[in-house]
């Protein structure tokens, strides 16, 4: 049986090591995982890099909802093991049964709506197509990620971000063996293309969410009265929970068709080079992803427990650190972005356009880690709801109307669809840190500065 941790207690930079190394690492073979797949797409072609891009952004509903799980999880279960509440194996088999009846709902949903969404973001043609027959496979392993998401929330409130380290390595190196198997045929394996990409996917991840539940149902959570019977109670607490943090992945999702409708009239050039570098960026956010992934189960946890000085002291630290890992990933960028470019792809415009988007995203990296972290601190709040209002003007609302005028009344190109998200995160960041400090004030007093108790009875 393994045990939870304590996070109540100890110094909290340790916290911080012990949580986040293992989920950046985690977080490492997780990207490099999705490199895998544009890297062979690219050796069929640009169109099939292109339909990979695309049919992301479909797919990303399904991470979405898996997102939005293993948070409501993660904030559920901490604050229960901070408040040393017995309702913690309740919440944990309810969260399993919950995504259970998710899944089946998700594939049913995916089935009947990605031709319509990847027809908004694409143009007829290969990649179209692509994106399409990708998409038929990929749809099946739904339950896959969604189970695989909620249940590692139930590991992760314990303090245990080793078990998804160690699954995500294991599925990297799957992937990278299956899909040249997959996609060119090897011994009686008959080549299938471009959905061998799908296929390994499907099998690896199916893989991942077997040990992810194997790792939950030996922990010391699940060691109590186990309940898996659908209860309407703890059904509308996670939904409470899940439902505003998948809706605000689901904005960013939205974001991702608007930036890809202001990208498809400057070619599938565009559209390949916005995908390939996403994947860049992703690599260099994952330090950010591994300290604010830690600041959850830390902040949840403190807060459960009504230490409230302790909950501020992680969130200076997340901020602290994240910015300075950030503005030495932006360098990285500005120094070696064509390069990182020319890793994936030989199309020279592809290189061109992808490396103008790195260019600008290096000044905005720093916001991220800090919009990041001011989302763990909501959730740990158990006030998603802000997370998704934030989401919605800097994923929605900013990227719409700034791409807008940079790309057509500007006449920028694809400069303007870039300035358009850069300028979408800043606004949205200092919107958050206004929202977080007023949602902060009754809780505890106020996050950045602490207000006494005659100043929060005012308010």
């Amino acid at each position: 049986m393994a045990h939870s941790q304590d996070l109540t207690r100890g110094a909290i930079p340790s916290h911080f090591r012990a949580l986040a190394i293992p989920t950046a690492i985690g977080m490492v073979f997780t990207t490099l995982y999705n490199v895998v797949d544009v890297y062979f797409a690219g050796m069929l072609s640009t169109d099939a890099q292109a339909g990979l891009a695309i049919s992301f952004q479909v797919f990303f509903v399904l991470v979405a909802i898996g997102f939005g799980l293993s948070s409501a999880m993660s904030a559920l279960v901490g604050n229960a093991l901070g408040e040393k509440s017995d309702d913690s194996t309740a919440i944990a088999c309810q969260g399993i049964t919950f995504g259970v009846i998710v899944s089946v709902i998700a594939i049913i949903a995916g089935y009947l709506s990605y031709p319509f969404l990847i027809a908004i973001v694409s143009e007829p043609g290969p990649y179209r197509d692509a994106a399409n027959t990708y998409l038929q496979v990929l749809m099946l392993a739904a339950p896959a990620f969604l189970l695989a998401f909620g249940a590692n929330g139930i590991l992760t409130a314990q303090g245990d971000t080793k078990s998804m380290q160690y699954a995500n390595i294991a599925a990297f190196f799957a992937n990278l063996v299956l899909n040249p198997i997959l996609i060119f045929g090897w011994g009686p394996i008959p080549a299938i293309g471009f959905n061998g990409i799908a296929l390994s996917t499907l099998l690896s991840q199916t893989g991942v969410m077997v040990f992810i539940l194997w790792r939950v149902f030996g922990s010391e959570v699940m060691q109590g009265p186990r309940n898996f019977s659908p209860d309407i109670a703890h059904f509308k607490a996670i939904a409470a929970q899940a439902l505003p943090a998948s809706f605000a992945m689901i904005v960013m999702m939205i974001a991702g068709f608007v930036i890809q409708y202001f990208l498809k009239g400057f070619g599938g050039e565009a559209v390949a080079a916005y995908g390939i570098a996403l994947r860049i960026e992703q690599l260099l956010l994952l330090p950010a992803f591994g300290l604010t992934g830690a600041l959850l189960p830390i902040a949840a946890q403190n807060f459960g427990a009504k230490d409230f000085d302790r909950v501020r002291e992680a969130v200076m630290f997340c901020f602290k650190v994240g910015v300075a890992l950030m503005l030495a990933a932006a360098a990285l960028l500005w120094i070696a972005g064509k390069l990182a470019m020319g890793v994936f792809t030989d199309d020279p415009e592809v290189i061109r356009i992808g490396a103008s988007y790195l260019a600008v995203d290096g000044f905005i990296l720093p916001f991220y880690v800090m919009l990041f972290a001011i989302n763990s601190v909501l959730q740990a709040f158990k006030k998603p709801i802000w997370t998704l209002w934030i989401g919605i003007y800097r994923q929605g609302v900013g990227v719409a109307l700034f791409s807008y005028i940079f790309v057509v009344l500007l006449d920028l190109g694809v400069w303007g669809v870039w300035f358009g998200i850069a300028l979408s995160v800043i606004t949205g960041f200092f919107v958050s840190l206004i929202v977080t400090e007023r949602v902060a004030g009754p809780l505890m007093g106020g996050l950045f500065r602490k207000r006494s108790k005659v100043m929060i009875d005012a308010e």
